[in-house]
């Protein structure tokens, strides 16, 4: 298999050359699809654990950060622990993104 990378305005196109196209097409296509029900599945079980840390020091995840970044907060386990969760939210949603906007194109 070989892969080419080119630029147009601004989109990137992926070729890969396969002697079975449609079934790399189709393998590719499952495989992002399970993918991105897994991060989806993720970015609930993220979402859940922010709103306890929110329900419980009553203050927004943006707030908190704010807060936390500017040294205004001791570290402790929880602090430690939600900066991380914001830290994977971020991430799950640019995955998210990036996976959302794939275009398949003959």
């Amino acid at each position: 298999m070989q892969i080419q990378t080119i630029e147009t305005n601004s989109t990137n196109i992926l070729k890969l050359r396969s002697s079975q196209p449609a079934s790399l097409k189709e393998m590719i296509q499952n495989d992002l699809s399970q993918r991105l029900q897994n991060l989806e599945t993720g970015l609930q079980q993220t979402q859940t654990r922010l709103q306890q840390f929110e329900t419980q020091y009553q203050w927004s995840t943006e707030k908190f950060v704010e807060l936390f970044t500017n040294d205004q907060l001791q570290h402790c386990l929880d602090f430690d622990e939600w900066l991380g969760e914001a830290w994977i939210l971020e991430k799950i949603q640019q995955k998210i993104a990036i996976i959302k906007e794939i275009e398949f194109v003959d």
